[in-house]
C-alpha cells in the first residue's frame, strides 16, 4: 500500500513553515489523517496504506499566516491528487507565500 508525506517551505522566509496543520481526505470527503508540520516543515508519515484514487490535502494557511502576523491572499491551500501506483511513496511538497504558492510531484 501507497504510503504520503510532505514538506512545507516558506518561500519569503527560505525556512521551513513549522505548525502548518495539514488533513488528507478520500475524493468524497471521508477524513484519512491529520497531522502538523515539525521543525523542518514535514509531516514523514502522514498517511499508510492508501490505495488507488483520488484523495486531497488540505494546508491550513491561513491560521498559520495569522500566527505569524501575515496577511495572506490564501486561507487555505487544497492539492488534489490520485495514487495509481500503490507500491509508491508520494511526496506533496509547498512552496508558500503570502500571495502564491506552488507544488509538484515529489518523491
Amino acid at each position: 500500500m501507497s504510503t504520503l508525506s510532505t514538506h512545507v517551505l516558506d518561500a519569503v522566509a527560505g525556512l521551513p513553515a513549522v505548525g502548518v496543520a495539514v488533513s488528507l481526505t478520500s475524493a468524497d470527503g471521508d477524513q484519512i489523517a491529520t497531522g502538523t508540520t515539525d521543525s523542518d516543515g514535514r509531516i514523514a508519515a502522514l498517511a499508510e496504506g492508501l490505495e488507488a484514487g483520488v484523495y486531497r490535502i488540505t494546508f491550513d494557511t491561513g491560521a498559520w499566516f495569522a500566527e505569524h502576523g501575515v496577511d495572506g491572499f490564501y486561507p487555505e491551500v487544497v492539492i488534489c491528487f490520485t495514487v495509481v501506483d500503490v507500491a509508491r511513496h508520494h511526496h506533496v511538497p509547498v512552496l508558500l507565500s503570502p500571495y502564491a504558492y506552488s507544488t509538484y510531484r515529489g518523491s
